[in-house]
């Protein structure tokens, strides 16, 4: 099966050709740093972080970019309200956003652009649209003219006659109401940059259009954000840059909200989960579980009760893997054998990276490998080890890759759990021994409860996370 994405451009699911063979290049929009995420905000890059993974596993060298926001309206309020520069807001929150992409075994990207750093850039794409008809100054404003690009709107779905204003910069400098700011002039006590139109500040929707090109060139492969993303942010970056003669994306990959009550996730809704204090509470190895384990598409509605279900899942292959590891006898960290991932793994991922399909192939190869380890089934315990390591490095779950190998307690934690999981079964035994069979059963059932179930083979009694 060939690798097929849905694309938002053409509302299908388009097989997946690279501009160039063997290459892809990816520009995800990444941060606008106001303030510390929430899992919210950390979804997408945990999305994209799992394309790219599937991308390199079926061996294209990508090039993923992922800017930051680090001048706007929000983050310049920031400042004023906690008296301190724009930048130093900034810098606090990408910081903090590049904490929690670590803490979640996101990927670093190969470029990651700040707008502020780009402004060149964005002044030579401006005066290409102004020069081509699309653009003009109005007092100091530079703005987009949406009239001008018949394509507007294509990739929401919506006609300009029945869009809302733009409401960006000064309305006076517009020459329609739903044209778009690509350049703010500068206002007193805000940071400024010269341009031939007067000194000022980028708008949001240039960044992208003038970044993606320099670091993917006119045209790439892959643009990707979160579903909030599509308007008007995404469809300005296509007007911009089609109407100044860029490709851009041949393709539009966008993932969906995490939601509380049903409701996006929102500092507005005063429900934001800040991924901070999330990890404090949860594994980040057992959050980015959860975060993956639904369809990118789709809507996750968080829950604590939730999060606990899909921890107990990763635990039910982590410990498959730790008790595999020891019981074959492996020497540290296990090599990955690319080959042994079940066929069915590879088919779910090619379709649109169907993880929730995926997982299903890996807990069957989890449930053999209990199985296998049960009757003691050396072969298979090897084949059933090798194919759920191969498909959770896929997913960055791998207990034995970063960040996870620092965090996880290694294999001396696993060796006291089962050791005193081993005190347990021989009290138990010990009862059976001695006829006490209401004992026996009450250990039993407490293991039980626990998530932990007990095999009695004729070499004795195994446990396995249930």
């Amino acid at each position: 099966m060939a690798l097929q994405f849905y694309d938002t451009a053409t509302r299908s699911v388009r097989e997946f050709v690279p501009l160039q063979d063997g290459k892809v290049g990816v520009y995800l929009c990444g941060a606008t740093v106001q303030a510390p995420p929430h899992i919210g905000h950390i979804r997408s890059g945990v999305a994209f972080d799992v394309i790219r993974r599937w991308l390199l596993a079926r061996d294209y060298d990508v090039t993923f970019v992922r800017n930051v926001t680090d001048i706007d309206d929000k983050i310049l309020a920031r400042g004023i309200d906690q008296g301190i520069p724009y930048w130093d807001v900034a810098m606090r929150n990408e910081r903090a956003f590049t904490r929690a992409y670590d803490a979640l075994g996101c990927l670093p990207p190969t470029y990651e652009p700040r707008a502020t750093g780009h402004i060149p850039e964005m002044v030579a794409l401006m005066q290409r649209l102004i020069d081509a008809g699309h653009g003009y100054a109005g007092g100091g404003d530079v703005y987009f003219d949406v009239r001008s690009f018949p394509e507007y709107g294509a990739l929401s779905g919506q006609r300009p006659d029945d869009m809302k204003d733009a409401a960006d910069a000064d309305p006076r400098g517009k020459r329609d109401a739903r044209d778009f700011a690509m350049w703010k002039s500068a206002k007193a006590g805000e940071p400024a940059w010269d341009t031939p139109w007067g000194p000022g500040r980028p708008g949001w929707h240039i960044e992208c259009s003038a970044m993606a090109a320099k670091y993917l060139g006119t045209t790439f492969d892959i643009h990707g954000g979160g579903l909030d993303l599509i308007f008007p942010h995404h469809e300005n970056e296509i007007a911009q840059s089609k109407a100044a003669g860029d490709g851009f994306a041949r393709y539009w990959l966008h993932n969906a909200w995490v939601t509380t009550a049903g409701e996006k996730m929102s500092k507005s809704l005063g429900n934001s989960l800040l991924v901070d204090q999330v990890v404090q509470r949860v594994r980040p190895v057992e959050l980015r579980y959860y975060l993956a384990g639904a369809h990118y598409r789709s809507m996750l509605e968080y829950s604590d009760a939730h999060v606990e279900e899909a921890g107990q899942g990763y635990r039910r292959i982590e410990g498959f893997l730790e008790r595999a590891h020891r019981s074959l006898g492996i020497d540290g960290t296990p090599t990955v054998v690319r080959t042994s991932r079940p066929a069915a793994f590879d088919v779910a991922m090619d379709d649109d990276i169907g993880v929730p399909q995926a997982l299903a192939v890996l807990h069957d190869a989890v449930r053999a490998g209990n199985a296998a380890l049960a009757a003691e089934d050396a072969a298979e315990v090897r084949r059933a080890f090798d194919a759920v390591l191969a498909m959770v490095d896929v997913l960055g779950l791998n207990p034995w890759s970063e960040p996870w190998a620092s965090t996880k307690g290694g294999d001396r934690e696993a060796e006291v759990i089962d050791a005193l999981v081993q005190v347990v079964l021989q009290q138990r035994q010990d009862a059976r021994a001695r006829k006490d069979f209401a004992a026996a059963d009450a250990i039993r059932d407490g293991l039980d409860s626990m998530g932990i179930t007990v095999e009695d083979t004729p070499s004795g009694a195994r446990w396995t996370l249930s």
